[in-house]
């Protein structure tokens, strides 16, 4: 008598969100549908996987100063056109989704106006026809005076902005309802605060399935494994059922890979290392590949090379849904 594998049925289900509005709506060539998991991921004879992880590439409304060389020198000729920036995004790495920081309204880069931001996604809304997601500048009081401003600018549009947290979510969240967007909710990778948050912005009127959790998660050598428990634990109560913890993960792969001693040392400073060329793509892959075995729905990436290899990964993990 053969042995049957052991399987595991679950009662709960992640939400599904929906990024971006099509042409009934909005002007988006397509929508992009995240979550709606109902087993632990890709364990397909426990359950289906409806929608497949996505790769978002992250462009800045500024040059980044910070990006190490060889990050940057791929973008060379667009880093200081951010609509140039996004429709080589769009042509030559095929983006199925465009994640803009606005780092340049933080005061201590060029504080750039609230206007300005909003001109810039209402011109970006219309160079490119990608679902999008918009973030602050990481002030908090500063991104609470330019977020709304752009969540209007892109009104019916139906992006994922953020981020709010547990100490101010409530002007984002109020400007999210108001136009028709969806939410990253973040928090301290600690499950209890993403459930309180999620909880707290839902009590505002806003559905949880327009909610997306930042877990804040630590590249390779960087806390990765204790973010991956995280992710998993908040998994593991989804599906016994806790809605309020339900939502589809957001993690920024690229900002956290690339800030990475191993990804921006030189070869000179180690050169046991090996060439740094590859060094931050590996990292930026090897973090990339970690969070999707823990749940991640949209992984926000940097590196034209790591992102064509991580939607091939994908794709190679989703073939087993038809199986």
């Amino acid at each position: 008598m053969a042995l049957q594998p052991m399987l595991e049925k679950w009662s709960g289900q992640v939400s599904t969100v929906t990024i971006g509005a099509t042409k009934s709506e909005g002007s988006r060539r397509e929508a992009v549908k995240i979550g709606g998991e109902l087993s632990l991921p890709f364990l397909f004879p426990e359950g289906n996987v409806p929608n497949k992880p996505v790769v978002a590439v992250e462009i800045w409304d500024t040059a980044p100063a910070d990006w190490p060389q060889e990050l940057k020198k791929d973008y060379a000729e667009v880093l200081s056109d951010p609509l140039a920036w996004a429709q080589k995004c769009v042509k030559e790495l095929k983006a199925k989704v465009l994640c803009i920081r606005l780092q340049g309204a933080h005061p201590d880069f060029e504080n750039k106006s609230a206007d300005q931001e909003a001109k810039l996604i209402h011109e970006l809304l219309k160079r490119v026809d990608v679902p999008l997601i918009i973030l602050g500048s990481g002030d908090d009081t500063k991104d609470n005076l330019i977020l709304p401003v752009c969540a209007e600018a892109a009104k019916g549009e139906r992006c994922l902005i953020g981020e709010a947290v547990q100490d101010n979510y409530k002007t984002l969240t109020a400007s999210v309802l108001a136009d028709g967007h969806n939410i990253i909710a973040q928090s301290p990778i600690d499950i209890n605060i993403a459930k309180q948050l999620n909880i707290l912005i839902s009590d505002m009127g806003l559905p949880l399935e327009r909610i997306v959790i930042n877990p804040t998660i630590g590249a390779l050598g960087y806390g990765l494994e204790y973010a991956y428990s995280i992710m998993e634990r908040a998994r593991l109560a989804a599906f016994s059922g806790d809605k309020t913890i339900a939502s589809p993960f957001i993690c920024f792969v690229g900002q956290e890979s690339w800030r990475a001693k191993e990804a921006k040392a030189t070869s000179l400073e180690f050169p046991s290392w090996g060439p740094q060329a590859q060094r931050g793509i590996i990292w930026e892959i090897i973090t990339a590949t970690a969070l999707i075995q823990a749940g991640a729905d949209i992984l926000v990436m940097r590196h034209p090379e790591a992102v064509e290899k991580i939607n091939k990964y994908i794709d190679n993990l989703m073939t087993g849904a038809s199986a």
